[in-house]
């Protein structure tokens, strides 16, 4: 009885892989250039609460166009946009933490 106890665990362990195949089609790849956060802070796409956003995907930007604002120590720091072209790719929520280097969007030239 021992041996087959045994035989089902080997099994048990091999749909394992199969989720992790999914993974690469997952992340489509966008290109253009990134718009990438300067410094730690809090993004948002908007001036205030209730306002529209700076920029969403598919509106064409000016090089040094706002795109939008990242509070750092109860600071608003404007982030432009350091091309000019189309935002295909908003990487971040309205809202949310941010590290240096992150991108926030992604511009097409």
């Amino acid at each position: 009885a021992a041996p087959a106890a045994a035989a089902p665990a080997p099994a048990a362990a091999a749909p394992a892989p199969a989720p992790a195949a999914p993974k690469p089609a997952a992340a489509p790849v966008v290109e253009g250039v990134e718009v990438t956060s300067p410094m730690s802070g809090t993004m948002y796409r908007a001036a205030a609460p209730g306002e529209p956003p700076f920029v969403k995907e598919g509106d064409r930007v000016k090089k040094g166009q706002t795109v939008c604002i990242i509070e750092a120590m109860k600071l608003m720091n404007e982030i432009e946009a350091e091309v000019a072209g189309t935002v295909v790719k908003a990487c971040v929520e309205n809202g949310q933490s941010v590290a240096p280097g992150q991108p926030l969007f992604i511009i097409k030239p």
